[in-house]
């Protein structure tokens, strides 16, 4: 079974997450794409880090082994980082529902890094064949073309940053650090913010350029807030109760929550074309995510009684139906 948290933190992740393509393509239009990965990270950083510092311990807050430094450097440098500035400077070229639906290719590939790096999260034939099949939705959707390769292509940048994106999770599990997630993603939000704000100054993006309107403030407060702060803690939160191959399938809910919410309030076209490549990567989806979802043990109910005895409703490794390290 699903525990609460896991249920609460892949449901919060999902609708949270779901609205960053549709806010970054709003704010798109007043800051520069770098330098709005960066400000989301400032103001997440504050947040959360306030958060952390007034609920937690000296003890709980400190890094103290080398997996520790390794899983913030892989948060705020990879997960986050690179995977944000990618994003929102390939968001520009796209649609929220075709930029959320590439970004989709997360899950996908995560196997991939997982069989590579993670013992307990090897990549079966049945995976295999839904990972096909979900590259091939991918594809219906991204319709791709030379340009792609170019430097201007979107959609390539986007495909970028899902690769970027699995890795890190990846990463991030591997590293086997001791501090709680909640605390490892405040100390990687400033490496993030760090990272953006230099590629932001190298690519020449200026402060000056930024048009403080009232959408710019607030898509800043939803990407910094509500999809930053508050969506990583339960990312990274359900990244560490349930490994990455598996926390990772929030990201096949995503392209519904940008392509509803990018329609509703951005007036964005859904073509028949992406609607049949979202179908697609969710079979896909469904293949290679459905030998590792949970199913109701039935063998181990009493025969006499069809209720369910109430110590498998805990919360713990043995009542998720997960494998975690």
């Amino acid at each position: 079974m699903v525990s609460r948290r896991e249920l609460v933190f892949g449901v919060a992740a999902s609708l949270l997450f779901g609205g960053t393509f549709v806010a970054a393509k709003a704010g798109l239009d007043y800051i520069p794409p770098l330098l709005f990965v960066a400000l989301r990270f400032d103001v997440a950083a504050i947040v959360l880090f306030g958060y952390v510092v007034l609920t937690r311990s000296r003890e709980e807050l400190l890094p103290r082994s080398r997996g520790d430094v390794v899983g913030i450097l892989a948060t705020g440098l990879l997960a986050l980082g690179l995977t944000n500035a990618l994003l929102f400077v390939g968001q520009q070229d796209a649609s929220s529902a075709v930029g959320a639906i590439v970004f989709s290719l997360n899950p996908v590939l995560t196997p991939v890094f997982a069989a590579l790096l993670l013992a307990d999260e090897r990549l079966s034939a049945r995976g295999a064949t839904g990972l096909l099949v979900a590259l091939l939705g991918v594809a219906l959707v991204v319709d791709p073309d030379p340009s792609m390769l170019s430097a201007g292509g979107g959609k390539a940048l986007l495909f970028a940053g899902a690769v970027t994106g699995a890795l890190g999770s990846v990463l991030v599990r591997w590293s086997s650090g001791t501090l709680s997630s909640t605390v490892r993603t405040a100390w990687g939000l400033p490496f993030g913010a760090a990272l953006t704000h230099a590629l932001s100054w190298t690519a020449g993006e200026s402060p000056a350029a930024v048009a403080w309107t009232p959408v710019a403030l607030a898509a800043l407060l939803y990407v910094g807030v509500f999809a930053g702060a508050i969506a990583y803690v339960a990312y990274f939160g359900l990244l560490d109760d349930v490994g990455a191959t598996n926390a990772n399938l929030v990201f096949y809910v995503v392209p519904v929550v940008s392509t509803v919410a990018g329609w509703a309030l951005l007036n964005e076209a859904i073509s028949e074309l992406t609607v049949l490549g979202f179908l697609t990567v969710f079979v896909g989806f469904v293949i290679l995510g459905g030998e590792s979802l949970p199913r109701p043990d039935w063998a181990s109910l009493p025969s006499e009684s069809p209720s369910i005895s109430t110590d498998r409703l805990g919360v713990g490794e043995e009542a998720t139906g997960f494998e975690s390290d």
